[in-house]
């Protein structure tokens, strides 16, 4: 299996990790990722990110759920066993908005989530690979691929000195990195 250099460097502070990031896009490194304590207000355009998809996700099972429950109160209701409940109309559409309003909320979580689960590649029984053992308490790390003979760590060094880089380190990584 071939393996890839990656360069990881590590931030003290939030500022300092978007000013480098946004120096290596303007020096067209290629950042694979970047690791954070918390979300950082703005990463996602610095780093260059599309929207994500989950709220179209979560707009098609919520409209899904509402046309489901509209639909099979109508069918049930009006089709399949009509009563007549003190003179209400079988298809008055007032009575089934709140469980369509329900099943809304219902099916846009459900979906939102296994979305979210799906899109990470999160499942059970995955094993957490941290860049550094400090990304969780304290330090914001963005990790950078060796693409070319420009890209060296020498050449990152120098861009990032200026932005408070704190640590920088090499690694040999397989060549399928879960991030």
């Amino acid at each position: 299996m071939s393996s890839r250099q990656l360069i990881f460097a590590s931030f003290a502070h939030e500022e300092d990790l978007l000013e480098g990031i946004r120096a290596l896009r303007r020096a067209d490194v290629k950042i694979v990722d970047a690791f954070t304590p918390y979300a950082v207000h703005g990463l996602d355009r610095a780093m260059g990110l599309r929207p994500s998809p989950l709220t179209w996700v979560c707009f098609v099972c919520a409209m899904t759920g509402v046309l489901f429950a509209l639909w099979f109160e109508h069918w049930s209701l009006a089709v399949s066993w009509p009563i007549n409940v003190g003179g209400k109309p079988w298809n008055s559409l007032p009575s089934d908005v709140p469980i369509g309003f329900e099943m809304a909320v219902l099916l846009g979580g459900f979906g939102s989530v296994f979305a979210l689960l799906g899109l990470c590649r999160l499942f059970p029984g995955k094993r957490a690979r941290l860049a550094t053992p400090r990304v969780t308490n304290d330090r914001f790390v963005v990790v950078i691929e060796e693409t070319d003979a420009v890209t060296t760590p020498d050449f990152v060094h120098a861009l990032l000195e200026p932005h408070g880089v704190v640590e920088f380190e090499e690694r040999l990584a397989e060549e399928k990195v879960p991030w």
